[in-house]
């Protein structure tokens, strides 16, 4: 029976193996070198590349900024309707991304969103826009891993914290932060890694406007959309080699939480 167990799952193994590598192996078999190299030095995809790294980047920042202490007051707080509350904040994890891009787009037309407007906070197909959107998908990606980071660390440490004096914020700067230190990264990096993916919400709300707002999967877009597949191609390879080193901090990260629980 355990041979039999081994034997499906050695064969499912193999499928996902065969699957990833001809995915890849359909980019490679498109490389033309000479065609590949003038598309990574043409200012579209240079463009792309920076305006992506910056709204990734930003987005990241402002989504852990803004997580960090409401991840830990979750993960350590009972309250009336607290179920609710985080079956609430899930929300954005089920549902399609192009259905945050309508809200930012609907919101954006109700009155409130029209004073903001009227006070220069319009963000609708711009580059602010790009962050925005790209924001309200990875945000609840960020609040959801820190704080099953935090939920890790045993709250005794934090009580012998206080019982040595130290006060909320330093027990949380002294003794928390460090001990989620690898959870913290991770999030980081798989909070960067979707925010830089990001396509359908983003393209919604901030339009695919080359030279404007044109990040990486908006550019794969417009290149496809043009019939472009040396550009395509760079693009994707692009985001591949940015997928490898996501992946690569990631196995980083885990590295250093097992050195910490060591």
């Amino acid at each position: 029976m355990r041979d039999s167990f081994e034997r499906v799952a050695r064969i499912n193994l193999l499928f996902y193996l065969f699957f990833v590598a001809a995915l890849l192996g359909a980019i490679a078999f498109n490389i033309r070198p000479a065609a590949l190299v003038q598309a990574f030095l043409s200012p579209e995809v240079l463009f792309a590349v920076r305006l992506s790294l910056l709204t990734a980047t930003t987005t990241t920042i402002i989504s852990l900024v803004l997580a960090l202490p409401a991840a830990y007051f979750l993960a350590r707080r009972q309250f009336p309707g607290r179920s609710l509350l985080e079956t609430f904040l899930d929300l954005p994890l089920v549902l399609p991304p192009i259905v945050g891009g309508v809200a930012l787009l609907l919101f954006f037309r109700s009155p409130l969103g029209r004073w903001l407007e009227g006070m220069g906070l319009s963000p609708v197909f711009t580059a602010g826009g790009v962050i925005l959107a790209q924001f309200t998908v990875v945000a609840t990606y960020a609040l959801r891993l820190l704080k099953t980071t935090f939920e890790t660390i045993d709250p005794r440490l934090e009580q012998v914290a206080r019982t040595l004096g130290c006060n909320s914020g330093q027990v949380f700067r002294r003794v928390t932060l460090p001990l989620a230190r690898p959870g913290i990264l991770a999030t980081t990096v798989i909070t960067w890694a979707r925010a830089l993916g990001e396509f359908g919400a983003t393209v919604t709300f901030a339009g695919a406007t080359r030279f404007k707002t044109e990040v990486l999967p908006t550019a794969i877009y417009l290149s496809l959309s043009s019939v472009d597949i040396d550009q395509t191609v760079a693009l994707a390879l692009i985001l591949i080699f940015l997928a490898l080193l996501a992946l690569w901090l990631l196995r980083l990260a885990a590295g250093i939480g097992r050195e910490n629980s060591d």
